[in-house]
């Protein structure tokens, strides 16, 4: 369970890609090139974070185009992809910025992810990850990767911060 004091010292929600900021399908076109969807609340969830001071970073297994497209949409610089092992590229990330994993928040979803739902100071994750994921979190969203689940973590965590409502009350 997620309480107000880890959430008032993240400095970093690091996001897993492929069944956290989608849904896990990949499409190809008959051209060959590769396809994903992103929930557009995810998006603004993570726009919300930023601004109450909370740095984002992807980490991913594979590497697309697509995914480094949509991280200069969302103005997020730290985009490490084609790593498998999620922590030990969650750690590098962590002591290029100075900070302790206990200062990291991780969402993952399935095996590769496990190690640093584990690690981190806060770990996340979706209702529909695979059970070791989920026994391993802090937190577990109501909803499914690619389906919201990111904005309802970003949520979480400025509800905890206490800043929500006042970030909100900027689109009033």
């Amino acid at each position: 369970m997620a309480d107000a004091e880890i959430a008032q010292s993240l400095k970093l929600l690091a996001l897993d890609v492929d069944g956290i900021l989608t849904d896990g399908r990949i499409y190809y076109g008959n051209n060959g090139e590769e396809l994903k969807s992103f929930n557009i609340k995810d998006g603004l969830g993570i726009k919300l974070l930023q601004q109450g001071g909370v740095d984002i970073a992807l980490i991913t297994g594979r590497s697309s185009d697509i995914v480094a497209r949509r991280a200069r949409e969302l103005g997020i610089n730290d985009v490490i992809q084609g790593r498998e092992d999620k922590l030990t590229a969650l750690k590098s990330l962590c002591q290029d910025k100075g900070i302790t994993l206990a200062e990291c928040a991780y969402m993952g979803d399935d095996l590769p992810d496990l190690a640093a739902v584990r690690a981190a100071g806060l770990g996340l994750t979706v209702s529909d990850a695979a059970l070791p994921v989920r026994n391993a979190a802090d937190w577990i969203s109501e909803l499914a990767g690619g389906q919201g689940a990111v904005r309802q973590a970003c949520e979480m965590i400025l509800t905890l911060r206490g800043t929500l409502d006042s970030l909100q009350a900027d689109f009033d």
